[in-house]
């Protein structure tokens, strides 16, 4: 009989590799697809994938029923592990280039706490009207296309447009009073 995913997370983290099996047969396309839409290459989107379901092995013991369903938090681990890849093949390609304001000072530059941790962001865009929300998390925390959005919602572009800017602009105005 199939298992849901808080039971194969539990049994998980008690070190049974069929749980773990079972929750990557389950699971596994789904957040494939969330990093593909991120990565925009399916090699890179693979080998997010192995890394997230190795992190779910080790830390599995972490999750928190409380705080969300299964797929949010693997989805949430896919995501970090996603930016994680991105932002080392950004790095990798900066390096070689070598831009040479690297080694300039820069005179007013966006001061926004950038040692804010997730926690802390998700906490204030709770704070957010359901409306902006809703569009902040769809867009940012799972990856979703501003035309995804659309469609999922029933929602015309343009008004996803507008919402999503009103959002973060509000979103701005409170972490600088998080900050």
């Amino acid at each position: 009989m199939p298992r849901d995913g808080f039971e194969l997370l539990r049994a998980v983290a008690a070190g049974d590799q069929q749980a773990f099996a079972d929750l990557y047969d389950a699971f596994s396309a789904a957040v494939y697809g969330v990093v593909l839409r991120m990565v925009e290459k399916e090699e890179v989107a693979q080998e997010v994938l192995q890394d997230t379901f190795v992190k779910v092995w080790r830390n599995a013991q972490g999750y928190d029923p409380d705080k969300g369903r299964p797929f949010t938090w693997l989805v949430n681990i896919a995501r970090n592990t996603a930016i994680d890849a991105l932002r080392s093949a950004a790095l990798h390609k900066a390096e070689a280039i070598r831009p040479i304001d690297k080694h300039v000072y820069r005179l007013g530059e966006d001061t926004l706490n950038t040692d804010l941790a997730a926690n802390d962001v998700r906490a204030v865009v709770g704070r957010l009207r359901n409306e902006h929300r809703e569009l902040i998390e769809m867009a940012y925390f799972q990856g979703y296309s501003q035309q995804d959005i659309a469609d999922r919602t029933g929602l015309p572009l343009g008004t996803v447009k507008s919402r999503t800017r009103a959002a973060l602009l509000d979103l701005r105005n409170q972490l600088k009073d998080h900050s």
